[in-house]
C-alpha cells in the first residue's frame, strides 16, 4: 500500500504497526524539537553567565585598582602637600564608584540567568510525558 494512502486512513481503521509506526516517529522528531530548545536555552543561558562573570571580573579589576590609588593616595598625603593626596582620594572615589556598578550590573546577570536548566525544554517534555500518558490510556 502506497505511503499517502496509509497516511489518508483515519486512525481507527489503521493497523496497530501503523499507529506504532506514526507515534514513533512523531515521538523522534518531538524529542529531537526538545533537543533543539534545549540547547537553544543553554547557550543563552551561559551568555548570561558569561556577562556577569566579565563583569563581576572587572568590577574585580577596578576595586583593585582603586586600592592601589588609597595606597598612592595615602603616601601622597603624607609626603606633600594636601591637594596631592586629595586628587588620589578623588580617583579612588571614581574607581570605587565603577566597581559598585560594575559588580551590581554582574550580579544581576547572573541572579537572571539562574539557574542552569533548561525550564521550557523540562516544562514541555512533562507536558508531552503527560499527554502521552492520557492518550495511551484512552
Amino acid at each position: 500500500m502506497d505511503d499517502s494512502v496509509r497516511q489518508a486512513r483515519p486512525p481507527q481503521d489503521a493497523s496497530v504497526g501503523e499507529l506504532v509506526r506514526r507515534a514513533s516517529e512523531q515521538l523522534g522528531e518531538l524529542v529531537r524539537a526538545e533537543m533543539r530548545l534545549a540547547r537553544a536555552e543553554m547557550a543563552h543561558k551561559g551568555r548570561r553567565y558569561g556577562r556577569g562573570g566579565g563583569l563581576f571580573g572587572a568590577a574585580g579589576v577596578a576595586g583593585f585598582l582603586a586600592l592601589q590609588a588609597l595606597v598612592a593616595s595615602a603616601i601622597a598625603g603624607l609626603a606633600l602637600a594636601l591637594s596631592v593626596w586629595a586628587a588620589g582620594l578623588i580617583v579612588t572615589g571614581v574607581l570605587l564608584a565603577v566597581a559598585a556598578v560594575m559588580a551590581a550590573v554582574g550580579r544581576k546577570e547572573v541572579r537572571e540567568a539562574a539557574p542552569p536548566t533548561p525550564e521550557q525544554a523540562v516544562e514541555n517534555v512533562k507536558t508531552d510525558v503527560s499527554e502521552l500518558k492520557e492518550r495511551a490510556h484512552r
